[in-house]
């Protein structure tokens, strides 16, 4: 490798790296190299994506990966003019939390999923924003947080949070308080919250669904450091190109993804 780097710098004129210390470290020059050379294996990747899906013709059978937190009526426009349209299909729509959704478009078990985005996606996806969700703090309508309209982070402090994860429980979000429980679905969180075990941040159709309307009580965020809203979106793998169909449903889907805010 290091004659690879030697060969190149040799090339370019000037030096990448600076070995004065024991570690080299990357020249201001280098630092630039490097941006356009990520720059251009992106465009590449892009390139390969564009001339895959031009050689390729009509999918026979095609997977969907949909965040099972993801409200059901924003995406059946969309699967229902697509039944329309390709009335011969084979579609498959599996289910799971934010990470699983990524790692299943990774693995090439699914084309394309549709996620909350609350970090930072893996380099290998390209994320097209679709809209925003509304987050809840909800707790029980007997916790002891319901005499707090306005909660602090030390407030929060006392009591357990439930944290949303994915199935393998190692992608994660970040918890706010030490005492904290990591679950994998939305929903599972609402009962444990609704049988006052302790609070959670939820989206807001959810907490107005008719399994918890009844049963969280919604407090307000305005004195923690956190955003109202999470960003919703749809991802696919850089380098991996589509039918007619998945061509379609990448189109479409930002046009009639219906997103409350």
């Amino acid at each position: 490798m290091s004659t690879a780097v030697a060969n190149l710098e040799t090339d370019l004129g000037f030096e990448l790296f600076d070995r004065s210390r024991r570690l080299p470290e990357l020249t201001a020059l280098g630092h630039e190299m490097l941006l356009e050379a990520k720059a251009v294996l992106d465009q590449a990747e892009r390139l390969q994506s564009r001339a895959l899906t031009a050689s390729r013709e009509e999918e026979i059978e095609l997977v969907l990966a949909f965040d099972e937190a993801v409200q059901v009526l924003a995406f059946q426009p969309v699967i229902i003019a697509l039944a329309k349209k390709f009335p011969h299909l084979k579609l498959t729509i599996i289910n799971g939390s934010r990470d699983d959704i990524s790692q299943y478009v990774l693995q090439k078990k699914a084309a394309m999923g549709i996620l909350f985005r609350t970090k930072e996606i893996d380099a290998q996806l390209e994320f097209t924003a679709l809209g925003q969700y509304q987050m809840r703090l909800v707790v029980s309508n007997d916790h002891p947080l319901t005499h707090i309209k306005s909660p602090s982070l030390s407030d929060l402090q006392k009591y357990r949070q439930f944290v949303i994860c994915d199935k393998t429980g190692r992608g994660r979000d970040k918890p706010l308080v030490a005492d904290h429980w990591y679950i994998d679905s939305y929903y599972v969180i609402g009962d444990l919250v609704g049988n006052g075990l302790g609070w959670a941040l939820i989206p807001e159709h959810i907490v107005n669904s008719e399994f918890y309307v009844k049963a969280l009580k919604a407090l307000s965020l305005k004195s923690l450091p956190l955003s109202e809203t999470t960003e919703v979106g749809l991802i696919r793998r850089r380098d991996t190109g589509f039918g007619v169909v998945g061509e379609w449903l990448h189109t479409e889907l930002p046009k009639m993804f219906l997103v409350e805010e």
